[in-house]
């Protein structure tokens, strides 16, 4: 492990570790934070669930670099980066796991992707959100295993516990039932938090979505800004090209003075309308412990 990394300790699900019960070798999932810290207690409380789900089935492994203070961040932009790559790179782990949300992947993201092996390629990535911009650039590059879905964070919601119970099902078993319900094989799919998306259309992240379903969620922004956010996003060229767009949750939404009057909904179906896209509905997806799994791409279970 790199020396920055020397005064803390990997947190490693215990269970998993003394070999108990297990019938071959489990199935290991790293975690990093690439935007802002997490605290080990709860990392603990996500260590014990996963432990009492799977026993020694599935080890959780947090990187210690998920504890690590460097003001907003999870360390500076290269210890978070260098976490990313050491857990992506590594190939006695089968998927990496967003710790938590915030900001800060943006930047890391391009410096970290571009260190990525063969090995990194193989995995499946778990995370929404901030982690929107890491998801994007891995799409870009051509990476196939990509998920918009509830990272480990999550256990502090109202409800908490199903969304970690989800986000394991998904890793471990791809279980097609933690899916957004609307994901069929018939068509391409991506999800992303909707400031996330408008930020990063025109950078070096940004992926092709022409034929996709894409799915858009927000959180604590004014109706205003998110009006202005879906004209940046619906005026983008490579957006026009997609299939259509589903509406996830637009969730705490500011007051505002005066009232903005329309809805979320009413908002993403006029923008929808002035930029030719089709409206396809609402999307399961949010800021919140009910925020259902999309796969980047195709949806294939016999191949999933």
């Amino acid at each position: 492990m790199d020396g920055r990394y020397k005064r803390s300790v990997a947190l490693t699900s215990k269970r998993s570790q003394n070999g108990s019960g297990m019938t071959g070798r489990s199935f290991k999932i790293g975690i990093v934070a690439p935007a802002g810290r997490i605290e080990p207690a709860l990392a603990d409380a996500v260590m014990a669930q996963a432990d009492a789900l799977f026993g020694a089935r599935v080890t959780l492994t947090f990187h210690p670099q998920c504890f690590l203070c460097h003001g907003h961040f999870a360390g500076d932009d290269a210890a978070r980066a260098d976490a990313f790559v050491e857990i992506a790179n590594d190939p006695t782990f089968d998927a990496l796991w967003v710790a938590r949300g915030g900001y800060g992947a943006n930047r890391m993201a391009q410096s970290a992707i571009a260190r990525l092996n063969d090995t990194a390629r193989a995995k499946t990535y778990l995370g929404y959100s901030d982690a929107g911009f890491l998801l994007a650039g891995l799409y870009r590059a051509g990476f196939a295993k990509l998920a918009h879905g509830p990272v480990a964070a999550d256990i502090t919601r109202d409800g908490g516990t199903a969304a970690i119970a989800r986000a394991l099902n998904f890793l471990v078993m791809r279980d097609g039932g933690t899916l957004e319900p609307s994901i069929t094989p018939d068509a391409p799919n991506a999800a992303f938090n909707m400031t996330i998306l408008s930020n990063l259309l025109g950078t070096p992240l940004e992926p092709d979505l022409s034929g996709h379903v894409l799915m858009l969620e927000e959180v604590a922004e004014y109706m205003y800004r998110i009006d202005r956010t879906l004209f940046h996003i619906t005026s983008n060229a490579n957006i026009r090209k997609v299939a259509g767009i589903r509406l996830g949750r637009c969730s705490a939404i500011p007051e505002n003075d005066p009232d903005f009057v329309q809805t979320d909904e009413q908002v993403m179906r006029h923008w929808c309308a002035v930029s030719g896209i089709a409206y396809l509905g609402r999307a399961d997806i949010g800021h919140d412990a009910q925020n259902k799994i999309v796969p980047f791409g195709r949806w294939n279970p016999a191949t999933a």
